[in-house]
């Protein structure tokens, strides 16, 4: 059993967790996600690493309240425990690896985090700012109440920019708007990072292109085993076949199919648009095995 030491509510809807779990807070890095389970019974949630504490044995999640799993999850208090707490998961970013450091610290990043987006851009620049390098943080929520981690992300960014889309704080527009602002001042980057919604990487990596800005996002779509086996979290990355979960969940954002990778989604809500996908994927629609003959449910 995982046990919660801390839970606090950050915003409507919106709640974090320090989870006890010794072997994936000595393991993790920023960009890796882990899958908890409330119960025997309860649904596979993945949940991105927002923090870590390597001393505490702790992992900090943030999670919406969006279905009734995540419902359920949010009647958790502390000292109630998860059942499963499995992770780290995926692969970290890259540019939270110490191999890479030097490399990183001739990049001009910036960060785009849109609403939950805030959870994994956090970790990733709290690790910059701890080996020495700055990043430019875009933090865009629809409204001010789902705005989280503000004074967190000031602490370790160079910059942040607070985006609303309704102008009830901050900068009135979304975070490509912010950018375009910022590059009409005369600011420029060369590496972004764009975390979100889906939609919302989509149009980041539609204006970055015609900057010239390279361009990473992380993927998020649905998602059931975490190994790569169910075929849920397929996607079409340069005309190749990868999975979010095993290949990613990083990828080059000018190189992802945001067009299929959403309809996908869609697609996969219901149990016949999940046959009918796994019908017409073949071979390649399971990740883990190329051949699997299981349910892609």
């Amino acid at each position: 059993m995982y046990k919660i030491v801390r839970k606090e509510a950050l915003a409507d809807n919106i709640f974090l967790m320090d989870v006890e779990a010794p072997w994936v807070a000595r393991a993790c890095l920023p960009g890796q996600f882990v899958i908890a389970k409330i119960d025997e019974e309860g649904e596979r949630i993945p949940l991105t690493i927002c923090d870590y504490d390597r001393e505490k044995n702790t992992v900090t999640i943030v999670v919406q309240t969006i279905g009734a799993s995540t419902m359920r999850m949010d009647t958790l208090q502390e000292a109630e425990s998860f059942a499963d707490f499995v992770g780290p998961l995926g692969l970290p970013s890259e540019l939270c690896l110490v191999e890479n450091l030097e490399e990183t610290k001739k990049k001009n990043i910036v960060f785009i985090a849109g609403g939950l987006g805030t959870a994994p851009v956090y970790p990733q620049v709290k690790w910059l700012h701890e080996h020495g390098v700055d990043a430019t943080v875009i933090m865009g929520s629809r409204t001010k109440d789902l705005l989280f981690y503000i004074d967190e992300m000031k602490s370790v960014a160079k910059e942040v920019y607070v985006t609303t889309d309704d102008g009830t704080y901050g900068f009135h527009g979304m975070g490509t708007d912010q950018l375009k602002a910022l590059y009409e001042e005369g600011k420029t980057f060369d590496h972004c990072v764009a975390i979100g919604p889906m939609i919302m990487m989509k149009f980041v990596c539609l204006l970055t292109k015609e900057l010239g800005i390279h361009t990473v996002v992380s993927m998020n779509p649905i998602m059931v085993d975490g190994t790569g086996m169910c075929g849920a979290c397929r996607l079409i990355v340069d005309g190749k076949v990868k999975f979010a979960c095993v290949d990613g969940p990083e990828f080059d954002g000018h190189l992802v199919d945001f067009d299929l990778a959403m309809a996908r989604m869609a697609q996969y809500k219901t149990a016949e648009g999940r046959k009918k996908l796994e019908f017409e994927e073949g071979d390649t629609h399971h990740g883990g095995c190329g051949n699997c003959k299981g349910g892609a449910a």
